[in-house]
């Protein structure tokens, strides 16, 4: 499981022209999945995106969590977290989990990290060509991956 997290003023999704999800202050979050992903990579997903601390504080300092910035998060699926560029110049997406594995993946972990960091989460609209919108605050941007703790 892999995501990019970014701290946003602001953040928004839509489909075609229509307004799926929106958020204020907070943490948009693409998330992909790969063959073997399990619910210790959601759990452990979502409690570190619950505690991540990427807000600054009085003193400038990232040192405040989304719960202490009363936050929201936007989570949107991304397939091509999983890309491979080694060979070619065409992407491949083959270690990516396929729709019948990554979509039940993908709402587990809304539902995880909604009851673990008791914050709004706002979604996309999975497999869907989606714009999305946001205003990148610092800019701060995480690479996070479930099978590479850093």
């Amino acid at each position: 499981m892999r995501v990019v997290v970014q701290r946003v003023k602001s953040a928004s999704v839509a489909v075609d022209t229509e307004l799926i999800g929106s958020i204020g202050v907070g943490l948009m979050v693409l998330v992909g999945f790969e063959e073997g992903d399990d619910d210790d990579d959601i759990n452990w997903m979502a409690a570190k995106l619950s505690r991540l601390r990427l807000f600054d504080d009085a003193d400038g300092i990232m040192n405040l969590s989304i719960q202490d910035v009363d936050g929201q998060f936007l989570i949107v699926s991304q397939f091509t977290l999983h890309a491979k560029t080694k060979k070619g110049n065409r992407p491949s997406y083959i270690k990516a989990a396929h729709p019948d594995i990554a979509i039940p993946l993908y709402n587990s972990f809304v539902q995880r990290l909604k009851s673990e960091s008791g914050r709004r989460v706002e979604v996309g609209v999975f497999g869907a060509n989606m714009l999305v919108k946001l205003e990148n605050d610092g800019p701060v941007t995480i690479f996070i991956d479930t099978k590479n703790k850093e």
